[in-house]
């Protein structure tokens, strides 16, 4: 019954992750669904406020009716090609063909306006040069972007742009671009940490099984191995009309049976109870999948070694119940920050302490659910305490969760050093 409760649990955590995430595009992460796509073209979009220059200039009434009807065309295949490059870059089977045509394509519409209508279509070899920076692999970035404000350059000396405006368009272009570049490796950086994180988690649960198999390997071979070997005997003893001793081996073959499950069900019970870094590896994933980021820091995994299982996992499950929460009910959460302390009581008796708060709009007036219930009762059980309420300046919510950190009383000195005879 427990497994199935802490089996939906789990599977509520990732639906609502993945709901959340459906809608929000992590940066570097590939789009998946239309609605994550219109979300990315709405934000590139808001980038084309900065065309209110040349189109402004058509808007002038400086120019004739067929340059008006030209300027208007170039603009809106420009806007047509930066949002098809967009939409190209968003799905998983990219041609890069395709891609170095429409940025061609923006290239010559930002020239050819240029020389029709004059030095405010500079401007479009700004996007031009962005757009280059995203589809240019890294080691002809820069090349490119070189080339780009020079042609930059050129088309405004060519036109009579002015040095001032020349000189300004080509550099804005080449740092636009340069700026573009370092977003895409950002990008591609933070793509490589969610993989690497991903790992992690898978690794840390490859860990507990692979410990959990070599515990039964153990466990298991030791006894197995008795039991055949009392088995014969056993077989032998009767063969021999020695009853009495037969009834011995049957006898310490149930004890090293009923052992065997013993030990087996402490094993699987071990297996079944989390730990601090398989929890912290889990709530990257989900945290990241919720739009949250988690920080924690690294020798927080390493934070109480002697600490007993029974302690340690009722920390896991108050970080795994707190990231629940965090998940489905941290309306407006972006950080999640999970910090370990100790603390000493009146009676003088070590605590060890993991709070776990975020930044949302916090539990409002309602009341605590099940899971905390649970959580407060699966303290009390190890002699932990359970503590939740507002987070710093009353915003976000916060989870303490302590529990006895019992140490093992070191051997004492002897008052006398021993003489060697």
């Amino acid at each position: 019954m427990s497994d199935t409760r802490r089996t939906r649990r789990t599977d509520d955590h990732m639906q609502v992750g993945l709901a959340r995430a459906s809608f929000m595009n992590v940066p570097g992460s590939p789009v998946e669904t239309r609605r994550q796509l219109l979300v990315k073209v709405a934000w590139m979009l808001l980038w084309m406020l900065y065309l209110a220059y040349p189109a402004g200039n058509l808007l002038n009434g400086d120019h004739s009716a067929a340059g008006q009807v030209f300027g208007w065309c170039c603009l809106a295949g420009f806007v047509a090609a930066y949002v098809l490059l967009v939409i190209f870059r968003s799905q998983a089977g990219m041609k890069p063909r395709l891609c170095r045509v429409i940025v061609a394509t923006m290239t010559v519409l930002a020239v050819a306006a240029s020389f029709v209508l004059g030095g405010a279509f500079l401007t479009l070899f700004i996007y031009a040069a962005v757009c280059l920076a995203i589809i240019a692999p890294a080691r002809y970035a820069l090349r490119g972007l070189a080339g780009m404000a020079a042609l930059t350059a050129v088309t405004g000396l060519l036109i009579h742009a002015g040095n001032d405006n020349t000189s300004t368009f080509a550099l804005s272009a080449f740092l636009s671009g340069v700026a573009m570049t370092g977003l895409q490796r950002l990008v591609a950086t933070m793509q490589e940490l969610r993989e690497a994180r991903a790992a992690v988690a898978h690794l840390a649960a490859s860990e507990e099984r692979l410990r959990l198999a070599r515990d039964l390997h153990d466990l298991l071979g030791h006894s197995l191995s008795l039991i055949t070997l009392k088995s014969e005997l056993a077989g032998r003893f009767m063969d021999a009309g020695k009853d009495e001793a037969a009834r011995t081996q049957v006898a310490d073959i149930e004890q090293v049976a009923r052992q065997s499950l013993i030990d087996v069900r402490e094993a699987v019970t071990g297996f079944r109870r989390p730990t601090l870094p398989v929890e912290l590896a889990a709530a990257r994933t989900a945290l990241s999948a919720a739009q949250v980021r988690l920080e924690a820091a690294p020798e927080l995994v390493d934070a109480w070694p002697s600490l007993a299982n029974e302690e340690a996992g009722a920390l896991a499950w108050a970080l795994r119940e707190a990231v629940t929460n965090i998940v489905r009910h941290g309306e407006g959460a972006t950080v999640c920050t999970v910090t370990a302390d100790e603390s000493w009581e009146a009676s003088g008796e070590r605590y060890a302490v993991l709070e776990i708060a975020d930044d949302g709009r916090g539990p409002g007036k309602s009341q605590p659910g099940n899971g905390l219930s649970g959580l407060e009762e699966r303290l009390a059980l190890v002699g932990g305490r359970l503590e939740t309420g507002p987070g710093e300046r009353g915003k976000g919510f916060r989870l303490r969760a302590s529990v006895p950190l019992r140490t093992t009383a070191e051997p004492s000195e002897p008052s006398e050093p021993s003489k060697v005879r």
